[in-house]
């Protein structure tokens, strides 16, 4: 960026400051509103599976680990069905987990515990509400496994008389009651039968579906009703360290306040269930947050090979197919993004940007897929491609969000071409689209509103033409502005706002010769996104003008380390 330029040779308490209402995946749970409104089920079910229909029977997926679980059943098969059942809820794939366990019923009719994994993968988790349409058959499913249970062990009927408190014959307004009964009803599962560690894994599921992504309180310590969730994942993985379902569970418990308690799990989960591209994707999540950028792309670029596999041979548009897989493409980038690796990111970007043009326009939707679409030019900005964005065609003028950024990236081309009057002309018209109450109403996933997220735009504009003009107390008013309404977003992985703003406020400070000033702003922003090799050199850079030679070598030696694989250099 401008004060800190990309030269293409080869080569606590401030996370406390941002809005507290976190949610990390933010763009999943912001689909699960969209669910409640009817757009789209959770999951659409294939075709009937049963094989003596003649139609096509569900495959077994290979490379999805080792995982079993016993159950009570005549069928070899079945329970082969039944494990990836299993292992695919665990992953998130809920859709297909459903196939895998009718598959499993209709081999083995007599097997309870097949009907009650068909229950239990139809209802809520913390990434999606119930769908009215799922209620009907997690009923009838588990009618049937209350049915069967007499033919099943004690720990089955525990299992089943579990989940039965879960479910209502007919949709409810709320059922926030029903959530709350079954994690109780879980917790006296686990004490009756404590060495089982999946019962105990689905209990602490069952807390968290009762305070999907609200585990912690503003203060950064971990909530009361959320203690016995955090123990009873670790009580799991002190016993099973290859849990897949706890490891899961535990990077989400843990990613907002204590990220560095799950690199371990994070490091486990990588290869150990290769076929599933969301339990893959998963320790992205932790490596992200720990500045271990590096290690976030291998994982996403693996989960996308694993999605792709899997995506060859299923073509049923679901929660999974629509949602999770365009995620990992979207973590990609931000990796790449913050490792200075600008062909892989842009690559990622295009990719990102490969949006459904039949529901861009959706009400529901727009606000993300214009988003996932605006991606290449925010790409573009941070790298320096100003030839690339001024050649880049302006969006619809219905789709104000794009159009907005564009706006601003015509706007950042053209100060760095030294245009200022035209790229004023991109700022004016940039805040024209904001004060368009159409811009608040319409949000990224429910959290975040696109005007939002263009006011920072438009600052950093505003900043960098100030910049341009030498005028640099205007200029880091404009950027102290950006970090203020910055940490006013609801924070999502990756962030709504894609150039951390304490990074831009750096720069410019150490243009202005304001060298402590810098110093502190690098290293507020090294507090949020760690290992940085954006601020880990303005750092070195800052340290090195203040005459901190030794600190200023140190830091440039971390600086090369976080940059290793970056196909650019920083230049003052």
């Amino acid at each position: 960026m401008i004060g800190l330029k990309p030269s293409l040779q080869t080569g606590k308490n401030l996370q406390m400051n941002r809005q507290h209402k976190i949610s990390i995946i933010g763009f999943l749970v912001g689909l699960g509103l969209i669910l409640i409104s009817g757009l789209l089920s959770p999951f659409i079910l294939h075709h009937s599976v049963s094989a003596s229909s003649g139609q096509e029977k569900v495959k077994l997926i290979e490379n999805l680990g080792n995982y079993h679980y016993p159950i009570s059943t005549t069928s070899d098969l079945a329970q082969k069905y039944f494990d990836q059942g299993l292992i695919l809820s665990y992953g998130f794939n809920h859709a297909e987990a459903a196939l895998a366990f009718e598959q499993a019923s209709q081999i083995d009719p007599n097997c309870a515990m097949c009907y009650w994994g068909l229950a239990y993968v139809q209802g809520p988790n913390i990434n999606a509400p119930m769908a009215d349409d799922q209620v009907g058959k997690a009923w009838e499913a588990l009618q049937k496994a209350i049915a069967l249970s007499p033919k099943t062990s004690k720990r089955e009927q525990a299992y089943i008389q579990a989940l039965t408190p879960r479910y209502s014959e007919k949709p409810l307004a709320d059922r926030s009651s029903l959530d709350l009964a079954y994690a109780q009803a879980m917790k006296q599962l686990v004490q009756a039968y404590p060495n089982d560690l999946d019962a105990a894994t689905l209990y602490a599921e069952a807390i968290m579906d009762t305070m999907p992504w609200d585990y912690w309180q503003d203060n950064g310590e971990l909530k009361p009703e959320a203690k016995p969730m955090l123990d009873t994942l670790e009580s799991v993985l002190n016993r099973d360290s290859k849990h897949p379902g706890a490891l899961h569970l535990y990077i989400h418990a843990t990613e907002k306040e204590r990220p560095q308690l799950a690199e371990k799990a994070a490091d486990t989960l990588l290869d150990l269930v290769p076929a599933s591209g969301h339990l893959v994707h998963m320790p992205s999540h932790i490596y992200i947050r720990v500045g271990r950028y590096q290690d976030a792309v291998i994982a996403n670029q693996k989960a996308i090979a694993a999605d792709n596999n899997y995506l060859a041979s299923s073509k049923d548009k679901t929660l999974y197919t629509i949602a999770y897989v365009p995620h990992n493409k979207h973590f990609l980038w931000f990796g790449a993004l913050m490792s200075g690796q600008s062909k892989l990111a842009m690559e990622a970007a295009k990719q990102t940007a490969e949006v459904d043009q039949n529901l861009l326009y959706n009400p529901d939707l727009t606000g993300i897929l214009q988003h996932f679409s605006s991606i290449p030019l925010y790409t573009e900005v941070r790298f320096e491609k100003w030839d690339d964005i001024l050649a880049t065609p302006a969006p619809e003028n219905t789709l104000k969000y794009a159009k907005g950024v564009w706006h601003y990236a015509t706007g950042m081309a053209l100060v760095a071409k030294g245009k200022k009057a035209e790229a004023s002309q991109e700022l004016t018209q940039l805040q024209t689209l904001i004060a368009d109450p159409e811009l608040e109403n319409l949000s990224i996933w429910g959290f975040n509103s696109t005007a939002s997220v263009l006011n920072i735009a438009a600052e950093v504009l505003s900043g960098a033409l100030a910049t341009a003009d030498q005028d640099y107390p205007t200029a880091i008013k404009h950027y102290q502005n950006a970090i203020a309404l910055e940490d006013k977003l609801v924070y999502t992985e990756p962030p709504d706002w894609y150039s951390p703003t304490h990074n831009l406020l750096g720069n410019i400070l150490l243009k202005a010769n304001r060298l402590q000033e810098a110093e502190k702003a690098f290293r507020d922003d090294l507090v949020l996104y760690p290992n940085n090799g954006w601020s880990l050199y303005g750092l070195s850079q800052s340290l090195e003008a203040q005459g901190k030679l030794s600190e200023a070598k140190t830091v440039e030696k971390q600086y090369e380390q976080a940059w290793q694989y970056a196909d650019l250099r920083l230049t003052p």
